[in-house]
């Protein structure tokens, strides 16, 4: 029993020595090679906004100047380098320091998302020997305006008007929508009522008078609580007997088919005035002068043509 108490003991001790010298080992590796660090945007990225990337080094015998910043395109999915004189970033600037590479994005938009990381080019220019950093991965958030639509009416095309007037018993359906970097969420309120509907679409079956109002689109944007948008439109119901044009589609109506009459007229106009100027043009020119055909051609006139005929008659 006590030798197998020894060989255990024994045994341990030797896995204990070999866990240490593993750990040493690795301990001198990472020791001995330089590492590179990126440091950039902590919060949200807002479009439009500043960003500085920072590219360290932990070595101070590495020569910064064989490092680069690079970017992983998307669209093509490979990393490839950023150039300071890149179309894409036209007013991004690189400054070296010492013991450092930073870059400088004075108005940041979607073409400036990461991945970023540092690359070092290797002393021999081989892949051993290129020392990469850890990824740095921010989103550039932004939400544009909002854009109300009536689904159905030709007037949707140019957006609804802040005040839209339909009539008695029409239905109305309203769209909200907004460009933004991720989906919005979005609400609808009405004017004096404690309702909301989580929806991007409002819609109001058999319109009536008690259903005038205002009415209020909200887009939320679900990471930056800053970038939330609304807009508010005024809905007036006619009279069951109101003429057509009265309404905010027929009033589209009228103004689009006055446009296409105008121009109409504009073309009508034209091609009379060009084709009068070309029969005008036309009439304008005089007979062609064939006196040159009449006047006859005798073998001594200067006009004469070479002929080894001896007659003296005229050739016309």
């Amino acid at each position: 029993m006590l030798v197998a108490m020894g060989k255990a003991e024994g045994l341990w001790c030797f896995n204990f020595m070999k866990v240490l010298l593993v750990a040493a080992l690795v301990a001198l590796i990472l020791g001995s090679s330089a590492t590179l660090l990126i440091k950039g945007p902590s919060q949200p990225v807002l479009e439009g906004e500043s960003i500085t990337l920072e590219c360290l080094s932990s070595d101070s015998e590495l020569n910064i100047s064989q490092v680069h910043f690079e970017v992983f395109s998307q669209y093509l999915q490979l990393w490839r380098r950023v150039w300071e004189r890149s179309w894409c970033y036209s007013l991004m600037r690189m400054e070296r320091t010492a013991h450092s590479l930073v870059m400088s994005i004075p108005h940041a938009g979607k073409f400036s998302e990461g991945p970023y990381r540092c690359v070092s080019d290797g002393d021999n220019g081989t892949a051993t020997d290129i020392i990469s950093s850890p990824l740095l991965n921010f989103k550039v958030h932004y939400m544009g305006e909002l854009s109300l639509t009536r689904e159905g009416y030709t007037s949707s095309y140019l957006g609804v008007p802040q005040e839209l007037k339909v009539r008695l018993g029409d239905a109305v359906v309203l769209r909200c929508s907004s460009s933004s970097s991720e989906e919005p969420s979005y609400f609808w309120s009405r004017d004096g009522d404690d309702w909301i509907l989580p929806s991007s679409t409002l819609t109001l079956r058999k319109i009536s008078a008690m259903d005038e109002g205002q009415y209020t689109c909200m887009a939320e944007h679900p990471s930056v609580e800053s970038l939330s948008k609304n807009r508010t439109i005024s809905i007036t119901v006619l009279s069951k007997d109101a003429p057509w044009y009265q309404s905010s589609n027929g009033r589209f109506m009228l103004m689009t088919s006055a446009a296409a009459l105008s121009l109409l007229v504009f073309v009508l106009a034209t091609s009379v005035f060009l084709c009068r100027r070309a029969k005008r043009a036309t009439t304008c020119k005089g007979p062609i002068d064939d006196r040159s055909q009449k006047k006859p051609i005798y073998k001594v006139s200067v006009e004469s043509l070479p002929s080894t005929c001896a007659d003296k008659q005229p050739l016309v």
